[in-house]
């Protein structure tokens, strides 16, 4: 039989193809070693709390941050924003001031891209980032917490709103969402907190009328933090009493 001459062309496509494939898929996949990173900075340093690892399908281990309350059954986790980690700046504040109000907290490390990665390159972990959130549930289930909310921050909101579009665990009965930069919460259920500064980034104030709008449950609430921007600076302690204040309306 006659062999076929190859097409030197045909292979350099070929080629080409499969390099835009696997660059394609580099980009979209999590920064698992600055995980680590962030895990060997933050665990040495930590005062409040305890460092615990849950474990995706895929068997990569993560970081979250558990401050169990005794005697309390309400536990939160909580979510935090773009390329940082579970213990850093306002998200910190969160898990051990809600803590230190009676809920117990889990704050999860979420995927993360290069630290030069644009909002719009985080899409692709967004189903990532939705089963850490159900794995922090679970674990928390497991831990006898009943009645559990999340609360997240920007890039963690959107985040969150995957996680919530599919059929979340009946345990979780609310949601805080702080500074979210979409406009829609239709497809959620539970009540919701919607919460941004008044001189927050324009995207998050842009849409405000709209999320408001969009609320499916009647019993969430917008609102407003005077005086302060999209990591409520200088207004740490009014951000905290809004979440709490919402939590304690909501998991009862």
């Amino acid at each position: 039989m006659k062999q076929m001459k190859q097409n030197p062309f045909g292979k350099w496509l070929v080629g080409l193809w499969a390099l835009c494939l696997s660059m394609t898929a580099a980009a979209d996949t999590a920064d698992y070693a600055r995980e680590k990173k962030w895990a060997d900075e933050v665990v040495p340093g930590l005062v409040v709390g305890d460092a615990v690892y849950l474990q995706t399908r895929a068997h990569h281990k993560f970081l979250g941050l558990f401050t169990p309350v005794s005697g309390s059954d309400k536990a939160v986790v909580v979510v935090h924003g773009l390329g940082i980690h579970p213990d850093w700046g306002m998200v910190g504040t969160l898990r051990i001031e809600l803590a230190d109000r009676g809920f117990t907290t889990l704050s999860i490390q979420m995927p993360i891209l290069a630290a030069d990665a644009k909002g719009e390159a985080y899409p692709p972990t967004f189903p990532e980032a939705a089963e850490r959130i159900g794995l922090a549930v679970a674990f928390l289930k497991e831990k006898g917490y009943k009645d559990i909310a999340v609360v997240s921050h920007s890039m963690g909101a959107r985040m969150s709103l995957t996680y919530f579009a599919d059929k979340p665990d009946p345990a979780v009965k609310a949601w805080a969402s702080l500074g979210a930069s979409f406009g829609d919460y239709a497809k959620v259920g539970v009540p919701i907190l919607d919460l941004y500064g008044d001189g927050d980034l324009k995207p998050v104030l842009d849409q405000a009328a709209q999320r408001k709008k969009s609320f499916a449950n009647k019993a969430s609430v917008q609102q407003v933090v005077a005086n302060t921007d999209h990591f409520y600076a200088g207004h740490e302690a009014q951000m905290v009493a809004a979440v709490a204040d919402f939590l304690n309306a909501t998991l009862k």
